[in-house]
């Protein structure tokens, strides 16, 4: 393929028709069915699949088969399959989810607001992961208009990526024949160290979310009444919690939570750092004073891939500060989200976790740790020299330096369960969230100028998997 003209095209593309419908696809409220059970009803999720599929169907190279799978009780899935010359099958992936709102918009940005301003397109939605459908299309189209030979594209488009994917097993179950054995698969979710050059993801952590119930009493009392003789249940919370936490560190204490991080990663993480210098801790919008748990970018970056952390996400129990009267309350019941390295067995440690936390309650209080289904993480197979070639040089071709491989430290179900299903396939798991664009935050944006680049070099890897050498 001729990078002059894959970059003209797809930049065409994106200005053209991309960028109109993700403006349209911001607008709507499809909340994962996490934040939003009444989905069905609500309508959103219908209106945003609706939009994707039109846009296909449109813009889908002649002959493309474009299909929205529904199953009962789950959310959709678009499903788009483009035929090729060449033996093989190419799996591209993304989601049409989005999270909640969040609070703390900048003025003049909103959620559900799109604005473009600078390059960027802000609001929920665009850059985790709405673009992936039409970026996933616009390279196929690529590779048609400068006639390059292609296998066979199948692009699936889940709606349930943001609750931990438990509609996806479902599709893959049931359209095992037609979603064929991909040896090849892109994944468009991930995130990218900074927006100079392609990044490969080489892991990603797993998730266990628990609630942790502690009660202590049947209502609240006085506290000039019940405190001293009664002990908070804030306070047995916090006590139960340095049993996995060390308070000071941060480091979890559970042997179950840890792996050994391979040595190709550290070095991997070395050259990372040597690129990206302080914009690992300098793109965290810290307060005036704050700094980093450590001022090493290594260790920053193996921390936030490698190494299990705990962070509370939310609690019951506790009134608003305004409403907050001089009672000790009866229970209080924490949130707790904790990350587990990429080869942690997410099960076993979540079990670990539940038994630590409930063993010999502290004042005989009532303490109910109750585990969702883990989501594991995601350790990438060695890549293929052609690959590994072909990632550098659409690095080179659209963006400039060649590229970098970095672990990530959210969760992508789908890739751990890929990788289980079909663990011959090669992976290239890559995306536009870079500095600042803030996922599941506010003032989530999408940096047009990646995306265009990304887009033409998937366009670039395709065309390499033609020409690799035979097995």
């Amino acid at each position: 393929m001729d990078p002059q003209r894959t970059r003209s095209f797809v930049d065409a593309m994106w200005d053209d028709s991309i960028v109109p419908a993700l403006v349209e696809y911001i607008r709507i409220p499809n909340q994962s069915p996490a934040f939003d059970p009444e989905w069905a009803e609500h309508g959103h999720m219908d209106r945003a699949v609706a939009l994707a599929e039109a846009w296909v169907r449109s813009h889908a190279p002649e002959g493309a088969t474009v299909e929205v799978w529904r199953l009962p009780g789950r959310t959709p899935l678009l499903f788009v399959e483009i035929g090729g010359e060449l033996p093989g099958t190419i799996l591209l992936y993304g989601h049409l989810d989005k999270q909640p709102p969040m609070v703390g918009w900048s003025e003049g940005r909103a959620p559900w607001t799109p604005v473009l301003r600078d390059g960027r397109l802000y609001g929920r939605g665009g850059a985790d992961d709405g673009y992936a459908v039409f970026a996933s299309i616009a390279a196929a189209r690529a590779l048609g208009e400068q006639g390059t030979a292609h296998p066979r594209l199948v692009v699936a488009i889940e709606c349930s990526e943001e609750s931990g994917s438990p509609d996806l097993s479902a599709y893959i179950d049931a359209y095992a024949q037609r979603i064929g054995a991909p040896d090849l698969v892109v994944c468009l979710d991930s995130g990218c160290g900074d927006y100079e050059r392609l990044w490969l993801t080489t892991s990603l952590r797993g998730n266990i979310v628990a609630e942790l119930e502690v009660g202590i009493l049947r209502e609240g009392v006085h506290s000039g009444r019940a405190s001293g003789v009664v002990a908070s249940t804030f306070r047995i919370a916090r006590r139960l919690l340095s049993r996995i936490e060390d308070p000071d560190s941060g480091e979890i204490l559970l042997p179950e939570f840890h792996a050994e991080i391979p040595e190709q990663r550290v070095e991997q993480a070395r050259q990372a750092a040597a690129v990206l210098g302080d914009e690992v801790r300098g793109e965290m919008p810290f307060v005036t004073g704050a700094r980093a748990v450590s001022d090493d970018v290594v260790e920053q970056l193996l921390a936030r891939t490698w190494r299990p952390a705990l962070s509370v996400t939310g609690a019951d129990g506790l009134p608003p500060v305004a409403q907050a009267g001089n009672v000790l309350r009866p229970s209080t019941t924490l949130k707790l989200s904790l990350r587990t390295p990429p080869t942690t067995d997410a099960h076993t440690a979540g079990e670990a976790l539940r038994r630590a936390l409930e063993a010999d309650p502290p004042y005989g209080a009532r303490v109910v740790c109750t585990v969702e289904p883990p989501a594991g993480g995601w350790h990438a197979p060695p890549l293929a020299p052609w690959l590994g070639r072909a990632i550098d040089e659409a690095s080179e071709a659209f963006f400039g330096p060649k590229a970098c491989h970095v672990g990530e430290g959210g969760s992508i179900p789908f890739m751990g369960m890929l990788g289980e299903k079909f663990p011959e396939a090669q992976f290239v798991i890559t995306g536009v969230l870079g500095p600042g664009s803030n996922a599941h935050g506010p003032n989530e944006f999408l940096d047009i100028a990646t995306g265009k680049r990304l887009t033409a070099a998937v366009a670039h890897v395709i065309a390499a998997f033609g020409q690799r050498p035979p097995a």
